[in-house]
């Protein structure tokens, strides 16, 4: 009974063949994924740390971070892939910045292959009062960055020309 109401109505009977074949493909490929998102988000975390453009970076790859010890710990092959930092000139700056990436995506999901990027006080939380957005962690210069699998000179390079643009 708990299949046909639950786990039947909530994703389908079952996955079609071509769905199916998807699915392996990705998780055939998985861990190598995983490592160039780890590397590449590592780098990208220390560049965007010494950026005049960025106030603030979140990532516990990086030494400053509360939880790098227990990232250390837990997570040896890194921390993950999703960051955050503070982006000098808050609302306005996040918003050109968004405006001026190239080769990220503006989306709202992360850890597809390709680098994501989201300004959350223009977008998924922008029906929020300021006072609602401060409450749940959604400050005016914060971007969060989901890092993919390209080169990681081209994900630096396109942050980098979009930090630049954000100040202007």
């Amino acid at each position: 009974m708990k299949i046909r109401t639950g786990l039947l109505r909530d994703i389908g009977a079952t996955l079609s063949p071509f769905n199916s074949f998807l699915f392996i493909q990705g998780l055939e490929t998985l861990p190598l994924r995983a490592r160039a998102h780890v590397a590449n988000a590592q780098k990208v975390a220390e560049f965007l740390s010494t950026h005049p453009a960025v106030t603030w970076v979140k990532y516990p790859g990086l030494s400053d971070h509360p939880d790098h010890e227990r990232a250390k710990k837990y997570f040896p092959n890194g921390p993950g892939a999703v960051l955050g930092f503070g982006i000098k000139g808050g609302l306005e700056a996040g918003k050109k910045f968004i405006n001026s990436v190239k080769l990220a995506s503006h989306l709202a999901n992360i850890l597809d292959a390709k680098t994501l990027v989201i300004h959350p006080a223009s977008t998924t939380h922008s029906q929020l009062s300021p006072e609602e957005q401060i409450e749940s962690g959604v400050t005016p210069d914060f971007v969060r960055v989901s890092v993919g699998i390209e080169d990681v000179k081209d994900i630096i390079a396109d942050l980098d020309q979009a930090l630049h643009a954000s100040q202007k």
